[in-house]
């Protein structure tokens, strides 16, 4: 029995691809071998083509969930992968940094300083 769905697959990578970057998602995908390959597809197909593949939410305001989310969770590298990704989907530095005041308040001042020196990597880099 196979899990794989293609079209959940391909309109996941469609929106990764938009978020994330074309050049970023394929470099991932080339990357994975036998052993990586059916998690990088099952996240393509249900991460993004799943979860963020409906209407409901907007994928800025998906976006700016997922900074409070990665961020909460402290998982910095993903945090800079989405810092680039809602840039892409159009969240303002203001908005940034409120995002990181809400994590500051609920995650605390070390979790917060660190967004703010990832937040200032990527935001040199995108200037």
């Amino acid at each position: 029995m196979s899990t794989f769905d293609e079209d959940l697959f391909l309109k996941g990578l469609e929106q990764r691809k938009a978020t994330l970057g074309a050049e970023y998602v394929e470099k991932n995908l080339a990357a994975a071998d036998d052993f990586t390959r059916p998690f990088q597809e099952a996240m393509t197909a249900w991460c993004w083509g799943f979860g963020w593949g409906d209407d409901v939410i907007d994928p800025k305001t998906r976006s700016m969930m997922n900074l409070s989310m990665i961020g909460a969770l402290g998982k910095m590298h993903e945090w800079e992968i989405h810092c680039r990704g809602a840039i892409n989907n159009g969240v303002s530095p203001d908005e940034i940094r409120a995002i990181i005041h809400v994590v500051g308040i609920y995650c605390g001042v070390p979790q917060a300083l660190e967004c703010f020196r990832v937040a200032r990597k990527v935001l040199s880099e995108t200037d």
